[in-house]
């Protein structure tokens, strides 16, 4: 796929938009080994990337940040110069939802940071030494994070076009809260049988219409973007 057939089909949005970015196998699984990696080719990653070049903030939650074992958000100098060349910073905010703070300061997410992440959490975490040296800490919410907050914060400070990138419990949350505009599912061709979860996991509420926006395939890859359904 080449990035300038990408893009039109994953435009940044002229109005606010969270976007959430999964990939799935046929059966649903949302990893393979206890991880997202063991889903995704080729065409995954090059979406996955965009996405992340093209967006305002990347928010993901603790747990997804400790199990997929994140990295600093640095983009190549391709990406770079693409959102220079539109007018965005170098490099997108990162945004981790932490209810607790089990964060480590020397995780590459904050200790090689070319932008201070922002931590979301609750009034009752206590931040662990070193957290608020490679990071800024915000509280949202008294007992659990306040995600509608996040999001008018975020939008506050000009990041308005976010990148989800879950977990399961996070995109829960955010449909409950009726926060999702648009998702992006990568449906990878393997059968992963066993015990792994769906991209979403939370209460029951009601089911939200979405629209087919755009069907893309490579190989025996297959990747959707639905958007909230006029």
């Amino acid at each position: 796929m080449i990035l300038e057939d990408l893009l039109p089909r994953y435009p940044r949005g002229g109005e606010p938009t969270l976007r959430v970015n999964f990939v799935a196998s046929v059966d649903g699984a949302v990893t393979v080994d206890g991880r997202s990696g063991g889903l995704g080719g080729p065409g995954d990653k090059q979406i996955f990337d965009m996405l992340r070049m093209t967006c305002d903030a990347l928010i993901a939650a603790a747990g997804t940040v400790r199990t997929e074992k994140y990295d600093a958000l640095r983009l190549d100098e391709a990406g770079r110069a693409w959102r220079r060349a539109h007018g965005l910073p170098e490099f997108p905010l990162m945004v981790v939802v932490s209810g607790s703070l089990g964060l480590d300061p020397g995780q590459l997410i904050f200790s090689d940071a070319p932008v201070p992440p922002l931590v979301v959490t609750t009034a009752r975490a206590v931040p662990p030494p070193g957290l608020a040296d490679v990071a800024e800490i915000l509280a949202l919410g008294a007992e659990k994070v306040d995600l509608a907050a996040m999001v008018d914060e975020l939008h506050r400070r000009g990041a308005t076009q976010l990148l989800c990138e879950g977990g399961p419990r996070l995109f829960g949350s955010l449909i409950e809260a009726d926060l999702v505009d648009e998702v992006c599912l990568t449906v990878s061709p393997l059968l992963a049988g066993g015990t792994a979860g769906r991209i979403a996991a939370g209460p029951d509420g009601p089911a939200r219409r979405l629209a087919l926006r755009s069907v893309l395939s490579e190989g025996d890859e297959l990747f959707l973007r639905y958007a909230r359904s006029a």
